[in-house]
């Protein structure tokens, strides 16, 4: 799924848009025991309650793509035989209503989640009637193309409140308020199928994690029987480990900059260019970098050995889960130095009477602590 089908779904959550006409759910407890079931109406509910769990599923589909939200796909063998995608096509072709599939879920769920204290397993189910879109992407809502029929999970924390002071206007005093449980947005979950060209795709599915460091690889692998993607952070970690090790004496602070500002251009184009494929880049492409950047072959070509062995031999990666798209970052042991990657070419490295020096060019605007000094 790209961005503008992502914002097309999230639209459906709210009560004159969906047709989700209840939510089931469980309460689950810190030693993993299910305190409650439940199955709501949304109609019977006041509108105010409706839209507010309707705004915390919501939250499942937010985050920036390839980050927080990652494509899982399935194998072939998976979706002609799979336990696993044949549960998850129970849930959509059941829309909820079968409790014995429902609680085989939840089960599976509790079994894998490792999130501390209390929790909500929500789902929720919508039929969808995708409007055909011209060509000019004009939405013809009378011409509906096909009805896309899925579900969302979201697994969210419930924590207790802080005790604290509240004052009441209405006795004009100061009472302490009430210690309760409130439900916090979600932690992780998932769309299935996923809304790939418009359209229902049920080898895919769109998984959802809060914390870009975390990936909850236990529920991944217990829902989707599928490796979880590796988290964006250890992408850009793994990545700088690449080129460190691989490089060595070449990786160069002009060599970095290089990497950085390429990829950084990449971003910013294909952010201008408003286009709907999700941005990736492939080891081939910083392979040129470095090549462009006089790098010894024989240091590419270890880049590129490592790059397929930490990756994958295919693998496209998007190019913001590898870089800071705001900030050069230069780190010493006792200094850290930020920099606008328009103005990288601004630092440099220099060897000065043996002594080696990060250089800075600082024409005019110079302060410190606030105040400004002249540089003579």
């Amino acid at each position: 799924m790209n961005e503008r089908e992502i914002a097309e779904i999230r639209r459906r959550f709210r009560p004159d848009k969906s047709n989700i006409t209840h939510i089931r759910g469980c309460y689950v407890n810190e030693n993993r025991e299910i305190v409650s079931q439940f199955d709501q109406s949304l109609a019977l509910m006041p509108q105010e309650d409706a839209e507010k769990i309707l705004t915390i599923l919501k939250r499942t589909l937010s985050g920036t793509l390839e980050k927080n939200l990652m494509t899982i796909t399935f194998e072939t063998a998976q979706v002609v035989s799979g336990e696993e995608h044949r549960l998850l096509m129970d849930l959509r072709e059941s829309a909820l209503e079968n409790q014995e599939t429902v609680q085989a879920f939840f089960d599976k769920v509790i079994q894998a989640v490792s999130i501390q204290g209390n929790y909500l397993i929500l789902l929720a189910c919508d039929k969808y009637d995708v409007p055909y879109r011209s060509r000019d992407g004009q939405n013809n809502e009378d011409a509906a193309s096909e009805v896309f029929s899925y579900f969302l999970c979201s697994i969210c924390p419930v924590k207790m409140t802080k005790p604290a002071l509240g004052y009441y206007v209405n006795e004009n005093t100061f009472h302490n308020c009430s210690i309760d449980w409130l439900v916090s947005p979600p932690e992780l979950g998932f769309l299935f199928p996923a809304f790939d060209d418009r359209s229902t795709n049920i080898y895919n599915a769109l998984y959802y994690s809060r914390n870009a460091a975390e990936n909850h690889p236990e529920f991944v692998q217990a829902v989707f029987q599928a490796p979880a993607p590796m988290p964006a952070q250890e992408q850009k970690e793994t990545f700088g480990a690449i080129l460190g090790q691989t490089l060595s004496q070449e990786c160069s602070l002009e060599v970095m900059q290089t990497v950085h500002e390429t990829l950084c251009t990449v971003i910013e184009e294909h952010k201008a260019n408003r286009e709907e494929v999700p941005l990736a880049v492939s080891k081939d492409t910083v392979k040129r970098v470095l090549t462009s950047c006089g790098v010894d072959p024989q240091r590419v070509q270890a880049f590129e050995e490592k790059y397929a062995e930490e990756f994958g031999e295919d693998a496209s990666l998007s190019p913001k889960n590898l870089v800071d798209a705001g900030r050069l970052e230069v780190v010493t042991p006792s200094v850290k130095i930020q920099v606008s990657p328009q103005c990288g070419h601004m630092v440099e490295s220099r060897v000065i009477d043996g002594v080696k020096y990060i250089l800075i060019r600082a024409d005019e605007g110079v302060q410190v602590n606030g105040v400004d000094v002249h540089i003579s």
